[in-house]
């Protein structure tokens, strides 16, 4: 048994779970406009890269795991939460929280189509 810590470099990706994989296609590419990486062949995955992040939209029960979506948020570094979640909301896109001053960020939390909790996201402080 090692006794020494890995050496962690970074976060290959984050997985992000759905339940109706297209719906998700159309979200992740099209409404927040990321760019698409690639499909993990024949399953039901894609990603998407957001900024140093990439995004593994998955069906989970593809995988053997029960689908649950995210209640806790990922949050979208973005210049302007406002103007971010103006154009969001004409694109129909569900916000569950009013716009949030924390006294150093700005931020707006909303919803993709499997329930999944994001946030536009702006440190000013």
């Amino acid at each position: 048994m090692s006794t020494t810590a890995p050496a962690i470099t970074g976060v290959d990706f984050v997985t992000i779970p759905t339940d109706d994989l297209e719906a998700s296609i159309h979200f992740y590419g099209e409404v927040l406009g990321l760019p698409f990486v690639k499909r993990w062949g024949d399953r039901p995955a894609v990603e998407y890269q957001a900024g140093n992040v990439t995004l593994a939209v998955m069906d989970p029960t593809a995988f053997g795991q029960e689908f649950r979506p995210h209640a806790v948020p990922l949050a979208f570094q973005v210049d302007d939460v406002r103007a971010a979640r103006e154009h969001l909301e004409a694109q129909g896109v569900h916000f569950v929280s009013e716009l949030i001053d924390s006294g150093v960020c700005h931020q707006a939390i909303f919803l993709d189509p499997a329930g999944n909790a994001l946030d536009l996201h702006h440190r000013y402080g």
